[in-house]
């Protein structure tokens, strides 16, 4: 067979190990590093040793077994970014069963639909979690099993403590002794359960599409590995400040790669700037993986805090405006700014610049394909393959790609060739750099978080003064985008900005709130199907606020 001269081809640089168990994949990269620094809480200086969550990946591996938990069952995980987090991860990968990581932030609504999806038998949560969710969690039947971070003992969940840690650590013996972990798990008795790696879920993540609200990406032992198995700049492989949160893509994926890589990170439950800025210049970081809104934040940071160490920054999640890209090299004119391309659907990247210096000379780029990608952009009415500089739907096929959507015909979302449509319009250059233009699909990305359109003008409609709306995004230097509601009252209707602004807050996560305000006008453009012309409310957002 010939090469396609119109796609874009990664290099093959990859090795897979040859059984494609993620779990025994990490287990097998941990134990090598030892008592080396994994991970370090940068407010409190808690660290834990690569040793510690090898041994409580097994231990909560077993412990899973026990309490029934079996090969392709999914157990959700729903917390800040706590210690806990990758020995309970990893355990469940090593027991065969799927992951599914769940947002916290998430209202009720959300909670109920992500479980609906993924439907796990048993939920891992943290306590802060769990005092939010669990009237919800404990009415919801397919969750037959709670377990809580820590050691302490509410309702009838169970602590993660009685899973992960031995009651006396006897050296000998049963591992379990009435219902109770005893002793240690030791890695050379230790075997995690079969699994058809190209086929098997290992994860069912959550990404928003335009039809409302978020879908359950599958994505296998294999698709997983992929990412691990990127070759990457020996330049990035230093201490790594984490600030992503580990349920997103982002965040999940990159720390996976971290401890199989044997790197040590620096993370926050939760993002603050001021420690986020003074922890970089404490321990003089040299690589910041980020989202577009934290570069603006450290561009626009006055002289207080030395940030000299930083080299690299690899931006993630969505494009660097232009003017973001020169406002941080104004602060840190010696810094590379690097950017890569991916979605969930991906298991994390599509592109990505490995190579400052190239990058120096391409300005905007989201760098080259992945190991093992193919990209073709197709021209958005004849689907045909288009050379460089032709921008068109940027599709993509390849090992890192999702096994599809929970429910949903794959068919769908490829197309005839095996290419996954991502619904982003991109071109790339003779040199093989691609730039991202714009999006085909109407998601708003606030934050590097996904915000449907169709699932807050449903909310909006089902308030009694509003008649019609239609949301979109609003574009702004630090976010990204902020969603901007356009409404139509109800005849007589007295209603304010800030009452459907609050009415919106009340029934979503945080991403999702209409930062970008309320324009109240007399009618909603629409084709002649019904169907919203997005395009002419994007217009409309340009103009004076409406007065109405």
């Amino acid at each position: 067979m010939f090469k396609n001269p119109n796609y874009v081809y990664g290099p093959k640089d990859a090795v897979f190990p040859a059984r494609l168990h993620i779990g025994d994949y990490i287990l097998s990269c941990m134990v090598n590093y030892g008592d080396k620094i994994a991970l370090e809480h940068v407010a409190t200086g808690e660290i834990l040793r690569y040793s510690e969550i090898v041994q409580k990946c097994m231990n909560t591996a077993i412990s899973l077994g026990h309490l029934g938990v079996k090969k392709g069952q999914v157990v959700a995980i729903c917390s800040e970014n706590r210690k806990e987090y990758w020995a309970a991860l990893t355990g469940i990968l090593c027991a065969s069963a799927v992951v599914t990581t769940i947002n916290p932030a998430y209202v009720e609504g959300e909670i109920r639909h992500a479980i609906q999806i993924s439907k796990p038998s048993c939920i891992i949560c943290s306590p802060l979690a769990y005092k939010t969710h669990g009237k919800t969690l404990k009415s919801l039947k397919q969750i037959r099993k709670i377990i809580i971070f820590g050691n302490e003992r509410i309702d009838n969940a169970i602590p993660f403590d009685d899973l992960s840690v031995p009651v006396v650590d006897d050296s000998a013996g049963d591992v379990f002794v009435d219902n109770r972990l005893r002793r240690n798990v030791r890695y050379n008795e230790f075997e995690v359960a079969d699994v058809v790696g190209q086929v098997d879920t290992a994860f069912i993540s959550y990404s928003s599409g335009t039809t409302g609200m978020p879908k359950g990406v599958m994505l296998t032992h294999a698709n997983v590995i992929s990412a691990c198995t990127l070759v990457t700049h020996e330049d990035l492989m230093q201490r790594v400040l984490s600030i992503t949160p580990w349920f997103h893509a982002m965040g999940l994926m990159g720390t996976i790669i971290g401890l199989c890589k044997g790197r040590s990170a620096l993370y926050m439950p939760r993002f603050e700037p001021d420690l986020y800025l003074r922890t970089i210049e404490k321990y003089k970081i040299k690589y910041l993986p980020v989202v577009p809104p934290v570069v603006v934040m450290i561009g626009k940071t006055q002289g207080e805090y030395d940030l000299s160490s930083v080299e690299h920054i690899y931006s993630g999640g969505a494009p660097l405006h232009k003017e973001t890209i020169d406002l941080i090299k104004a602060k840190l004119p010696k810094v590379h700014i690097l950017q890569g391309y991916g979605m969930t659907e991906a298991t994390l990247a599509v592109t990505r610049d490995n190579n400052a210096e190239v990058l120096r000379l391409k300005p905007g780029s989201v760098g080259t394909a992945v190991s093992n990608a193919i990209v073709k952009i197709a021209d958005i009415e004849t689907r045909q393959a288009l050379g460089p500089n032709q921008p068109g739907e940027l599709c993509v096929k390849g090992p890192m790609i999702m096994k599809g959507y929970v429910g949903k015909d794959r068919n769908e979302d490829f197309d005839e060739e095996g290419f996954f449509r991502t619904g982003d319009i991109a071109y790339y250059d003779e040199d093989g750099f691609f730039f991202i233009v714009d999006r085909l699909k109407e998601l708003i990305k606030y934050k590097a978080f996904q915000v449907a359109p169709a699932e807050l003008e449903s909310l909006l409609l089902k308030h009694e003064s509003v008649k019609d709306a239609g949301v979109v995004g609003l574009p702004d230097t630090a976010a990204g985008e902020l969603p901007l509601a356009f409404v139509v009252k109800q005849p007589g209707a007295q209603v304010t900005e800030k009452e459907i602004q609050q009415f919106i807050a009340d029934k979503v996560s945080n991403p999702k709130r209409l930062r970008g305000g309320v324009r109240f006008v007399e009618e909603i453009p629409k084709n002649p199907s019904g169907k919203i012309l997005r395009k002419e409310l994007k217009k409309m957002a340009k103009k004076v606020k409406s007065k109405l």
